[in-house]
Parts: structure tokens; C-alpha cells; sequence
């Protein structure tokens, strides 16, 4: 042992100490000029960065290796339009007394807070691109305040980056548990409803009922109207009704 310490005292030292520093002075010299070269080609660099993360995004999705957000099954916008029980329900919420349409919906257990659309048609292409803004009410499915099932539905999305939240408008639904409230807001108006049920769906149930016994709510995931897929649904019991301003 004593022999080896001898022998690395004078390889080391028998090195030049101006060699020495030298050598280290170079190293700094050539890490500075790396960074600053780094530095200059910044905006190439994030421009490869983000043609690699798109192409790999887009590869994953031909692979159809991505997650998949299920998808509400409401009864094909045809079927709606053509069914007598639908459009008088339609008139009926539209015309009740002391009816309203949601406007955001607040459920303190996922912190999940969003804005509601409430469209005036079954036309999928428009649903579709609602749900790219947060929920959406089912044009005719119930109003608040009146008999029925208003049924809300979002995307939902598990990816770790999104650049729409809106993809994440119902993330989380299906770790809702019996009792849960969810508050659903009107202009002037707070509707409280604890959870029933929590369930997964085929896409080979069948179709969200419109017309119940009642007055729940019912929300559920979804990636177009276009599409079957499997989904998450919630559905809660009414509660009771205020006023904001009380």
C-alpha cells in the first residue's frame, strides 16, 4: 500500500503544473464556448424538440397507443330529432316555468370547476366543437328546476401536457364516490346533487336516458358524437336549490 501512494505521488507529481492548470483553464474555455454555442442555437433546438414530441404524439396515435377518453352514448342525433317524446320534452323544458340552463358546474372533491354550453341543436359537428370550450348540456335533456335527467358531458384526458384544458374538462369522474356533492350553477341560481352511482359503460349499453323518474343529473366522458366508445358515468340525485345571492 505504502508502495502504491509513493508511486501515484510521482506520477503526479512529475506532471507540469503549469500542464496541469492548462489542462484545466482549456476545459473551462471549451464548456463556456459549448454553452454559449448551446445558447445561439436555442430556438433550432425547441423547434427540433417540438417536431419530435408532435411526431411522437402523432406515431402513438396511429398506433392507437394513446389513452382514450370514453365517450357519452346518447342516441344518435337522427333518432333525436325524428322522436316526438324528445321534441315535446325539448318545448316543455324550454317553455317551463321556472326552468333555466346550467352555466358551470363545481364538484370540491376532483377541485373541478367549468363553464357549461348550452346549444340549441343536435348537430354533431357543434357539439363537438363545444366541447372543446368545457361542458356541455345535451340540448334535450332537462333544464334545471325541472323534472328530468340533465345530462352534462366533457372530454377527458390523461396525458400529462394538453394544450386545451378543455380535454380535461371531466377528468376524474369515475373517482366520485356515493354521497359526493356536485354543485350545478344557473345565473342566479345553486342546484346541489350527491352522487348515486358511478359506473363504466360499453359502448355497447344502451343510450343516457332523457326521460326519468324525477330530477337527477348525469355526467359523462366523451371524445365525439361522431363515435362509440367505452365511458365513465356519474349520476346524482337532487338535492335542494338557492339562491347565489342567499
Amino acid at each position: 500500500m505504502s508502495s502504491f501512494k509513493h508511486l501515484t505521488y510521482a506520477i503526479f507529481w512529475c506532471i507540469p503544473r503549469q500542464d496541469y492548470m492548462g489542462g484545466i483553464t482549456d476545459f473551462i474555455v471549451r464548456l463556456f464556448r459549448a454553452c454559449a454555442r448551446a445558447y445561439e442555437r436555442k430556438w433550432s433546438f425547441l423547434g427540433v424538440f417540438v417536431f419530435v414530441f408532435l411526431g411522437s404524439v402523432s406515431l402513438l396515435a396511429q398506433l392507437s397507443l394513446l389513452p382514450d377518453a370514453p365517450q357519452l352514448s346518447v342516441a344518435p342525433s337522427a333518432t333525436l330529432t325524428a322522436s316526438p317524446l324528445i321534441a315535446a320534452s325539448l318545448h316543455t323544458a324550454t317553455s317551463t316555468a321556472g326552468a333555466e340552463f346550467p352555466t358551470s358546474i363545481v364538484i370540491p372533491a376532483l377541485r373541478l370547476s367549468v363553464t357549461i354550453a348550452n346549444p340549441d341543436t343536435t348537430d354533431i359537428s357543434t357539439l363537438d366543437s363545444l366541447l372543446l370550450k368545457g361542458a356541455v348540456r345535451y340540448p334535450t335533456s332537462a333544464l334545471l328546476g325541472e323534472a328530468g335527467n340533465v345530462v352534462l358531458f366533457g372530454h377527458s384526458s390523461y396525458l400529462p401536457i394538453v394544450l386545451n384544458q378543455a380535454y380535461k374538462t371531466f377528468d376524474g369522474i369515475q373517482k366520485l364516490t356515493s354521497g359526493d356533492a356536485i354543485t350545478v350553477y344557473s345565473s342566479d341560481m345553486a342546484y346541489t346533487y350527491r352522487v348515486k352511482s358511478v359506473t363504466k359503460e360499453s359502448a355497447n349499453d344502451a343510450a343516457i336516458p332523457l326521460s326519468v323518474t324525477g330530477r337527477i343529473l348525469t355526467l359523462s366522458t366523451c371524445d365525439s358524437f361522431g363515435e362509440k366508445t367505452d365511458r365513465f358515468v356519474v349520476i346524482a340525485d337532487f338535492v335542494e336549490s338557492h339562491s347565489i345571492s342567499s
